[in-house]
């Protein structure tokens, strides 16, 4: 595991866990990948930037939607998205 700190909403794991059956607290083992992708979400315009991480967990390839906040890493998205799998298997 990676030595980041990780963080997220409560109620938002609990939303992904129904939509996406991924558990934010398996989602950080996409960071341990160290075939892992690192995107910035250009698409997005707030006043935080937003990345993806695409990494193994396990069988597949997760893609793990966070932003850095005060040097932790809060994971507010993640599932096994095929766009993800494409560019992780591009960029590997």
């Amino acid at each position: 595991m990676s030595k980041d700190s990780f963080d997220w909403d409560p109620k938002k794991d609990i939303a992904n866990q129904a939509k996406h059956g991924v558990s934010f607290s398996a989602a950080q083992y996409a960071f341990a990948d160290s075939n892992r992708v690192i995107a910035e979400n250009l698409s997005h315009s707030e006043r935080e930037k937003r990345y993806f991480c695409i990494g193994r967990v396990g069988g597949g390839i997760m893609t793990v939607r966070f932003m850095y906040r005060s040097g932790v890493i809060r994971i507010f998205g993640a599932g096994y998205w095929r766009k993800g799998k494409k560019l992780y298997e591009r960029e590997n």
